[in-house]
């Protein structure tokens, strides 16, 4: 995978919440419901035009399927982007709001369990309904998920299993590019979160995280 594919959002998978597939039954039955009531004022407006003597301005046989669906488009860009965080929807959803700017404290673990280098950085979590990406920055390298999965835990809170490509920066000769994969369980209020990360193809090493939410 190219630097480039690693750098955008993606889907995610949600486990323990409501189905997707539900979410767009029902907008698409609330699209159909405000479609068919735009489609009749246009209806009464063309009708209108045709007694006033302007034709038809439009063919009324495309009114229906076009509402429909810029209607659902509409609804669904704005609940994706803004309505499935809000406190109405958080709850019955199962779906936490992650996004923003996380101060990291790490520590490697040495293969005989001993603490090894602490380090440091900030992850940055951009997310909407369907597409997440968690992008860590520290001062020698950088990475960005690839693939990742919510998961609702009723005991401890919500849980993020994430896989990620870590790219050294050009200053950092030392360090090689790897594949690596971590777990994170946020706190209920969702403003620390503890896991574990585990390192390969490049950098055979593992350690804990600690995060806190900035601002």
């Amino acid at each position: 995978m190219s630097r480039s594919e690693a750098e955008v959002d993606h889907e995610y998978a949600v486990l323990g919440g409501i189905n997707r597939a539900r979410i767009g039954q029902v907008i698409g039955t609330i699209a159909a419901a405000v479609s068919s009531a735009l489609v009749a004022l246009l209806l009464a407006a063309v009708d209108l035009a045709k007694m006033m003597g302007f034709g038809d301005l439009v063919p009324t046989v495309l009114l229906p399927p076009i509402g429909a669906g810029l209607v659902f488009a509409a609804l669904y860009w704005l609940f994706s982007r803004h309505a499935w965080r809000h406190p109405w929807f958080a709850a019955g959803l199962g779906v936490p709001d992650l996004r923003g700017r996380w101060k990291v404290a790490g520590q490697s673990i040495n293969p005989d369990q001993t603490h090894g280098d602490a380090w440091s950085g900030q992850i940055i979590i951009t997310q909407t309904w369907d597409r997440i990406r968690v992008r860590l920055k520290t001062p020698q390298s950088g990475s960005n998920s690839l693939t990742a999965a919510l998961i609702r835990d009723e005991a401890d809170g919500y849980r993020l299993f994430y896989s990620y490509r870590n790219d050294p920066r050009i200053d950092a000769p030392e360090l090689k590019g790897h594949r690596g994969y971590a777990e994170m369980t946020f706190d209920a209020d969702l403003k620390t979160a503890e896991g574990e990360y585990f390192n390969g193809l490049g950098r055979f090493t593992f350690g804990t995280m600690t995060l806190t939410k900035e601002g």
